[in-house]
């Protein structure tokens, strides 16, 4: 999937702006993520044995919203649809621009839910019809697979294998960057800036998708 350079660049565009959306995300719930649902599933266990049922039940409900918002991508690529993967990054750019009018009318928890949903989506844009895909919004995936090409690397494979997955990390890492900076200006108003980008990218998906073919 990362071989031609398009693919690259989308996938590296579009973690980047998961990183963004999560840093958002992970200032604003005080420490859960709206897309690293690893952190998420741990910070679950660990208030189930604390006790502390609020904080289990928000944990829980984000998991759930974000399969949810998987489940939906996936009945998108599964579908007939034409131009599936501009079609999955436009619903995903409405579903930020409704978490972003949400906020300005004062809905805030309304805001969280359309941004996981979105989170939960994007990770279609990659999926191979009958199940496989690419993660977009978390990256341990693609650490493991980096470290397992730089082995493979350093016995005789191929020499530069390994450097889309850690672009892919890279390209998160600064969209937190961006999104906390975003978030500490002005508040989950930043996720206008989302929107725009995943429109932006819809667009572009969709003029190039012949040259892809």
């Amino acid at each position: 999937m990362l071989e031609s350079r398009r693919n690259l660049a989308l996938a590296c565009a579009l973690s980047a702006l998961a990183g963004y959306v999560d840093g958002i995300g992970y200032l604003h719930l005080g420490g859960l993520f709206v897309s690293f649902m690893s952190g998420n599933s741990t910070r679950l266990g660990v208030t189930l044995a604390e006790a502390h049922w609020e904080h289990a039940a928000e944990a829980f409900a984000l998991i759930v919203l974000f399969v949810a918002g998987a489940a939906a991508g996936s009945l998108i690529v599964l579908s007939r649809i034409v131009h599936r993967q501009p079609l999955i990054l436009l619903a995903e750019a409405l579903l930020l621009a409704g978490a972003a009018l949400a906020y300005a009318y004062g809905l805030p928890a309304t805001a969280v839910a359309a941004i996981v949903l979105a989170m939960g989506l994007e990770n279609a844009v990659f999926q191979i019809e009958g199940g496989g895909g690419l993660g977009l919004t978390y990256v341990t995936g693609a650490l493991v697979k980096a470290g397992q090409l730089i082995a493979a690397a350093l016995t005789g494979g191929a020499g530069w294998a390994w450097l889309p997955n850690l672009l892919l990390w890279a390209a998160l890492v600064l969209g937190a960057v961006a999104g906390a900076l975003a978030y500490q200006r002005i508040n989950l108003a930043a996720v206008w800036f989302a929107a725009g980008t995943a429109f932006l990218l819809s667009v572009l998906v969709a003029a190039t998708a012949k040259q892809a073919d």
